[in-house]
């Protein structure tokens, strides 16, 4: 259960953190991602934006990590749900890891996940590479997801092992 304590902490760290971030209409001069995947137990460390551009080689070594891992294909993550991404990381903590459970996902595996009653949705965003699915070890899911939420930045929805942000329209669930 998500404490009014931990909603305040929350709220006080995203409006006091002199956050000026993209999502906020502003470059950063630098994003970085700490991140394992834990289906590959493969990780990157890597920075991906710096001074005004992204590093295309830091983006690919994303999109291998973020690949369909049931069918090993590799498609590019938009670069609007990383900067998603990367904001709510850095709003935590620069030097978290992040979880990766999915990122691009092929037709193949969401019809797996869908025949095998796992309730994915047959246009999902994750087929488009347009959603990332994670979780922060020691930071709880209804902390991730209120902390997402105040991007107003695509979907947001709460699972109990991970919380999925999209780059789609607002919505939550």
């Amino acid at each position: 259960m998500i404490t009014r304590r931990n909603f305040l902490k929350i709220l006080t760290l995203v409006t006091l953190s002199g956050y000026s971030g993209k999502v906020f209409g502003l470059d950063t001069k630098e994003r970085v991602l700490n991140l394992y995947n834990i289906h590959t137990s493969e990780r990157l460390n890597v920075k991906y934006y710096s001074s005004g551009s992204y590093d295309r080689d830091a983006l690919s070594e994303i999109n291998h990590l973020m690949r369909c891992h049931y069918t090993n294909e590799v498609k590019p993550i938009d670069v609007n749900v990383l900067d998603l991404l990367c904001d709510i990381k850095d709003t935590i903590g620069k030097d978290k890891e992040l979880l990766i459970i999915s990122g691009y996902r092929s037709h193949a595996y969401n019809e797996y996940l869908r025949r095998n009653g796992r309730g994915v949705a047959c246009n999902s965003l994750h087929l488009q590479g347009r959603a990332i699915d994670f979780r922060v070890p020691r930071v709880d899911n209804r902390i991730l997801t209120t902390l997402a939420k105040t991007f107003h930045t695509g979907g947001v929805g709460t699972y109990p092992d991970f919380v999925h942000i999209d780059d789609g329209r607002v919505r939550y669930w």
